[in-house]
């Protein structure tokens, strides 16, 4: 995607809003303005948007309409997903396990609930960002309650073996939670195939509105939250509040649209990526990350030797790329996912996160290698 002379390759952080879904949204910003909580025909009429759409995403993801929770995004979310099973389920015991790649969303949110009295176990990965199995099963304790694992790493694109991990959990009667944010419309989602707990999700990675994001609250488990907020019985009492209409019609049509077009789109990426990896391999002393495991077709988290990592962004003024997540763009600070798999700070700052979308081409990742090239062989520190 090419921009005033830009090209824009942080589709991992948010994507353009489709076209057809903005077609979408329009007519209930003022012709079809109604509260979908009121009792006349605008509310209805509103109502009936919101419950299509509520339809059009669990049947993206294999799951039942009334297991989808409507908030202002995936972090909202994680919040009230966390703090709500904790709270509901602290009589049964007071231990979590997560892994130190989680999104910042989580663990923050499980930094708060450490401070009221659980105890987290944090995961290590290998070199590869996958987690141990054996460390696994063996950090589950008589005392634990939840498992919060993602499904595809926003920053490396690894994927964890979630079904496997959601059975070790459960046999063993643990609850398992998981941030499916990445993973939603780039490889498929059957919820009930992977039979987790809870999920959290957002539409703007998807082509879809920002502000809207939601929760999957697994029925048939018969899970249970505290409420964590108050002043409405919206979204069955857990998330009170005028619901965004536009923003959540918007979000099952982003839905519909990319997973009837995913197989397709994910096969033309990974030949993309496989491309873009084999040329800046090329390059002296570069290293993909997750290189040998199961990853997003989409993400490309490359390490480059002898680099000063400090100054790679801002030499970088043609490419919009990252170092990691959006959540820590604006700071120099290393990747505590690099970190996590092994990386020291000098050579988790002189890494990028390049995630192509739909209208990533092999034109733009021309460009993009001959930047790179141009850039890494300008900030090489060791002297010749």
């Amino acid at each position: 995607m090419v921009a005033n002379n830009r090209i824009y390759l942080d589709f991992n952080a948010t994507t353009p809003v489709d076209p057809k879904v903005l077609d979408a949204m329009l007519p209930y910003f003022s012709e079809n303005f109604g509260n979908a909580t009121s009792d006349h025909s605008y509310g209805w009429y509103a109502n009936d948007a919101v419950e299509k759409a509520r339809k059009q995403i669990s049947s993206a993801l294999v799951c039942r309409a009334n297991e989808i929770l409507f908030t202002s995004g995936a972090t909202e979310a994680a919040n009230l997903a966390l703090f709500g099973f904790c709270k509901a389920n602290q009589h049964r015991g007071n231990h979590i396990i997560t892994c130190k790649t989680e999104h910042k969303a989580i663990l923050e949110t499980l930094g708060a609930l450490e401070n009221q009295g659980f105890q987290v176990t944090y995961l290590d990965v290998d070199a590869q960002g996958s987690i141990d199995l054996e460390q696994f099963q063996a950090a589950l304790l008589p005392t634990t309650i939840l498992v919060c694992l993602m499904l595809a790493n926003n920053e490396t694109g690894v994927i964890h073996p979630i079904k496997t991990i959601s059975k070790l959990a459960q046999d063993r009667g643990v609850a398992i939670i998981s941030d499916i944010t990445q993973a939603v419309g780039k490889i498929p989602v059957d919820l009930k195939e992977l039979n987790i707990d809870l999920a959290i999700f957002s539409a703007h990675k998807i082509y879809g509105p920002k502000g809207i994001g939601a929760l999957y609250l697994n029925k048939k488990k018969q899970v249970k939250l505290k409420k964590q907020l108050f002043g409405g019985s919206q979204e069955q009492g857990l998330r009170p509040g005028t619901l965004n209409v536009p923003a959540i019609v918007g979000f099952g049509e982003a839905c519909e649209i990319i997973t009837s077009k995913m197989e397709e789109e994910s096969n033309r990426l990974l030949q993309l990526r496989n491309q873009l990896e084999q040329r800046l391999l090329q390059v002296e002393g570069t290293k993909i990350n997750g290189e040998n495991v199961p990853r997003l077709a989409n993400t490309v988290n490359v390490t480059f030797s002898d680099v000063d990592g400090s100054k790679l962004l801002l030499h970088l003024k043609r490419l919009a790329v990252s170092r990691g997540s959006a959540c820590n763009a604006n700071l120099i600070s290393p990747s505590h996912v690099l970190m996590a798999m092994g990386h020291g700070e000098t050579s988790a700052l002189a890494s990028l996160r390049i995630s192509m979308g739909q209208s990533t081409t092999k034109e733009d990742l021309d460009v993009a290698v001959e930047e790179i090239s141009k850039v890494i062989n300008q900030l090489k520190t060791v002297s010749v």
